[in-house]
């Protein structure tokens, strides 16, 4: 089978790995991909999306695997269906749930899925009086897509009236900003949940936490995610359950009845109040850092698993997961996530200890290659990952891999997983 991957990040790195090791798998294509993503295949830069359906065409791709947002969102999916290619991801109409957070809001509140109490709007005085009403802190959020950091918890109501005023002007994220949600802030703890579906059918994966803030103890800003670790043990057989009935059947019922089925990764965010999920926001794509921990947790090979819901046969698949847990520890650059950094060279060290060399890897993200050189170029620049059979034996594997990885003003945290082991 031949297979190309969208993308250029560590996401797009893990799948390429999972499938790397799968000997159905004859060639793989990476569309950008990164410095790092040649010693798993061969990199392509096609820009233009009818120009990579043609590519697809002639190289015989069996199946096209899209990782980042803004393809999905710009119909890259129905562009490869019109040519009669086999493509996971969604159509661009079931893309929307990403691309607008006011349609996915809405969406959730029109076929009864539990989510916090909000507004939508473009009008500054509708969301000061709102904001009003609410006990602080108070979340605001950009309708549009920005990359995962359009969401602002605001402390105060004057620091939400400023995130409101600054969102619609276009300050802070252009047009992505022009219509805003103000919603009230849950108490409760995140997960993140992936269901692979087809349609009709779906197969949720296990569940993840990720860690959004910059600092050790979830303190500064939030960035794309400095690590994550699954599964968590803080869910049992009844909250999946509850996910399962209240959340997806509901989703996928609904997107049916919207003309737009859902196919391709459904990323939700959920917050846990009082043993009840809550949906805070879906994703049309896996999250990352958590690809990274779940692609090695998967036992049936990610070929099938994501072939089988690209042709709508996922009630054919059996899907079995290891016992293992997983833990991904972040390695960004000095100035992340403020500005860019400086490239700077990445050196691994060679690792004797053959506990830590079968179970770890590093999947690379903001990486270039220059002259046989790998350079860390991007703000999140790769993830240590580590296996085990305790959540405490996994982290301790990626903590001793991050300590073999160098490259200057290299910038990790040092607590990730902390919620499973207190």
């Amino acid at each position: 089978m031949n297979i190309l991957i969208l993308g250029s990040g560590g996401r797009e790195y893990s799948i390429g790995r999972a499938l790397n090791q799968d000997s159905e798998v004859e060639k793989l294509y990476f569309c950008p991909g990164n410095g790092a993503t040649t010693r798993l295949g061969e990199n392509i830069n096609i820009k233009d999306y009818n120009d990579l359906a043609d590519f697809a065409l002639e190289n015989k791709i069996d199946l096209t695997i899209v990782g980042p947002e803004g393809p999905l969102v710009d119909g890259v999916v129905d562009i490869f269906k019109a040519k009669d290619l086999t493509i996971f991801g969604p159509s661009a109409a079931a893309a929307r749930l990403e691309g607008s957070k006011v349609y996915m809001k809405n969406f959730l509140a029109k076929y009864n899925i539990p989510t916090a109490r909000y507004i939508e709007t473009d009008h500054i005085e509708t969301a000061f009086k709102f904001i009003e009403t609410l006990p602080v802190p108070v979340v605001v959020k950009a309708d549009g897509l920005c990359a995962g950091k359009g969401v602002i918890i605001a402390s105060t109501h004057d620091e939400a009236k400023i995130a409101v005023s600054e969102m619609l002007s276009g300050k802070s994220f252009g047009d992505a900003g022009h219509n805003v949600i103000v919603e009230e802030f849950l108490d409760g703890y995140e997960l993140s949940m992936f269901a692979i579906c087809d349609g009709e059918d779906y197969i949720l994966l296990q569940a993840a936490q990720d860690h959004k803030r910059i600092l050790d103890g979830d303190k500064g800003p939030n960035t794309g995610g400095m690590g994550a670790y699954a599964p968590t043990p803080l869910v049992d057989e009844e909250l999946y359950q509850k996910v399962k009935d209240r959340v997806i059947r509901p989703t996928l019922d609904g997107m049916k009845e919207e003309g737009a089925p859902f196919e391709g990764v459904l990323f939700i965010g959920i917050m846990v109040v009082n043993g009840e999920p809550i949906t805070l926001e879906f994703n049309v794509r896996f999250g990352d850092p958590e690809c990274e921990i779940l692609m090695p947790l998967l036992k049936t090979p990610a070929r099938e698993l994501f072939y089988k819901a690209a042709t709508k046969q996922l009630d054919t698949l059996n899907v079995e997961f290891s016992e293992q847990k997983a833990v991904g520890v972040v390695m960004a650059s000095k100035d992340y996530p403020y500005k860019s950094s400086t490239p700077a060279e990445i050196i691994v060290d060679d690792i004797h200890h053959d506990d830590v060399n079968s179970n770890t890897h590093i999947s690379y993200a903001g990486v270039s290659m220059e002259d046989d050189t790998l350079l860390a170029t991007g703000g999140r620049v790769l993830v240590c990952v580590g296996l085990g059979d305790t959540i405490r034996e996994a982290r301790d594997r990626a903590y001793l891999l991050c300590g073999q990885v160098h490259f200057a003003g290299k910038k990790i945290r040092t607590d990730i997983a902390y919620q499973a082991l207190k």
